[in-house]
């Protein structure tokens, strides 16, 4: 079972508490996720593969490492995952872009898929699955059954705010999958939203109500 990825670090901690305020405009919030997304990103690629090659440098001949050919995939979680994606082509440009639409149903609060639309060659690539909010965990858990039924070569989550509740369910419903969040919260309300969190993600994305 993978272990979860909450990160400490001192600049996502600051980002994410301008994130929660309900001050913040579409313009900023939208910056902050792209920049979140990106320091998430460099932690979720420390495992990728490295080789050696020659490069000649104004001094002399040397060796050095690059990415052994790894193939990415980005898959946001529509709506509010599209959010997420300008910062993860930032670090990762080459890599291609699924996309998966799902909403809540407001009675039952279980996902309904859509929209579905993934790289033909998905299953040479390793994915990341982007989300900026973890809840129940209905739509990542489904979305990532969905990818799996491409067989890709691996999967990781990654999202900005998750709920315990939403954390545990995606962990019991897909232990081979790696998470990644900027911050683990307290719990889930009567409605199902993240407490404190930071509202809904899609509408202050958008700048829709």
């Amino acid at each position: 079972m993978a272990v979860p990825f909450v990160s400490d670090h001192p600049l996502i901690k600051h980002k994410v508490t301008f994130l929660r305020d309900e001050n913040t405009g579409s313009k900023q919030f939208r910056e902050l996720i792209r920049e979140i997304t990106q320091l998430l990103i460099y932690e979720a690629t420390r495992d990728l593969p490295m080789c050696e090659v020659e490069v000649k440098t104004p001094i002399t001949v040397t060796k050095s490492e690059v990415i052994a050919g790894r193939k990415l995939a980005f898959v946001p979680i529509l709506r509010a995952g599209l959010g997420m994606v300008d910062g993860a082509l930032d670090l990762v440009p080459a890599a291609r872009v699924g996309h998966i639409g799902l909403y809540r149903d407001p009675d039952s609060h279980t996902p309904v898929e859509y929209y579905s639309k993934l790289p033909t060659d998905i299953s040479e690539r390793d994915v990341f699955v982007l989300d900026p909010m973890l809840a129940t965990g209905g739509s990542a858990i489904d979305a990532i059954a969905k990818i799996k039924e491409k067989h890709p070569r691996s999967i990781k989550f990654m999202c900005i705010i998750a709920a315990p509740e939403g954390m545990d369910a995606l962990i019991e419903a897909h232990p081979d999958v790696q998470v990644y969040c900027a911050a683990l919260d307290k719990q889930l309300n009567d409605h199902c939203y993240i407490v404190p969190g930071l509202g809904d993600a899609g509408d202050r994305i958008f700048g829709t109500k």
